[in-house]
């Protein structure tokens, strides 16, 4: 077999939001289309998740939520900087309007944070490969410091820095995502080097911003594949290196209603024929193919 140019990390992001959910990732990962899964621990599935990764050693890391449903931290329910009227945490665009405006408490988040770690290492027994942020939290002023913090306490080496090649030249990106990613790149840069003074890694190259939902297709994997493997200008890397990479999708089964999500039920997000489309997409033989021709190894986090 010819060496691979890039090992990727496909990650199935938010195991353990519902039963659904779960059994469309693990089905992508069993047919080869999903490599690594990220859980959500407060989700509804989470217990299934876990049950579901140890029976079928699916490779797991941590989905870290300080945006969707309710902490796990008992202290924290009821009455925090972090939640809304209702008792929930404030959903992507109030969590962060809380930031802005400085209502947030630092050291409530660390405790979320921390929390979320144990709760993982309960569920399955070990700590997890690698840690992320639910809806890219984890980058944003503030909360990078924090979440680098407690990575580097907890010895967990991998996280996800989501700057993507080439998104801003694609033309089926709508304007408010278009300005979403603007932040989330810009947030992402600036905790790079954050990150890296804790000891903190990251794949080389990021996709998954211009691949999610109804634009989950074969020809923009490649696509974004393509961007990924060209050296930057002025690279000094050596022509043989191999690049690393992650892919971040969203695979499984639409949420129903009555099967819960985080806290307050399945958002537009969860319940979207998009799931499906996605886990349709990465387990395409088409797809799989193209890694093949491309000389794509698939991998988890703890394989780089």
């Amino acid at each position: 077999m010819p060496q691979a140019k890039v090992k990727l990390v496909v990650t199935g992001d938010d195991f353990g939001y519902c039963t659904r959910r779960n059994r469309g990732i693990v089905e992508c990962f069993r047919a080869g289309g999903v490599s690594n899964v990220s859980l959500l621990v407060n989700g509804a599935g989470a217990k299934d998740a876990a049950e579901l990764a140890k029976r079928y050693d699916i490779p797991i890391g941590l989905h870290a939520n300080l945006s969707e449903g309710v902490p796990v931290c008992a202290e924290l329910r009821g009455s925090a900087s972090l939640l809304d009227a209702r008792g929930l945490l404030r959903g992507k665009t109030g969590f962060r309007e809380a930031l802005r405006a400085g209502l947030l408490l630092m050291e409530e988040v660390e405790l979320e944070l921390r929390s979320q770690v144990l709760l993982f290492a309960e569920l399955l027994g070990h700590l997890p490969s690698h840690m992320d942020g639910h809806q890219h939290v984890h980058v944003l002023p503030g909360v990078r410091e924090v979440f680098a913090r407690v990575l580097s306490d907890f010895g967990v080496l991998y996280t996800r820095v989501p700057v993507e090649r080439g998104w801003r030249s694609c033309t089926w990106l709508p304007p408010h995502l278009h300005h979403f990613y603007a932040q989330v790149e810009q947030d992402a840069l600036d905790a790079a080097p954050v990150f890296s003074r804790h000891g903190i890694r990251w794949p080389d190259a990021y996709l998954g911003l211009t691949t999610m939902g109804q634009n989950m297709s074969v020809s923009n994997v490649r696509r974004a594949l393509h961007l990924a493997m060209e050296p930057p200008p002025c690279s000094s890397s050596l022509p043989h290196r191999v690049l690393t990479a992650e892919l971040m999708a969203h695979p499984g089964y639409p949420s129903r209603p009555s099967r819960g999500g985080c806290g307050a039920g399945p958002d537009e997000f969860s319940r979207s024929e998009d799931r499906q489309r996605e886990l349709e997409t990465l387990s395409d033989p088409s797809l799989l193919e193209l890694y093949a021709q491309e000389r794509v190894q698939l991998c988890a986090f703890k394989d780089l």
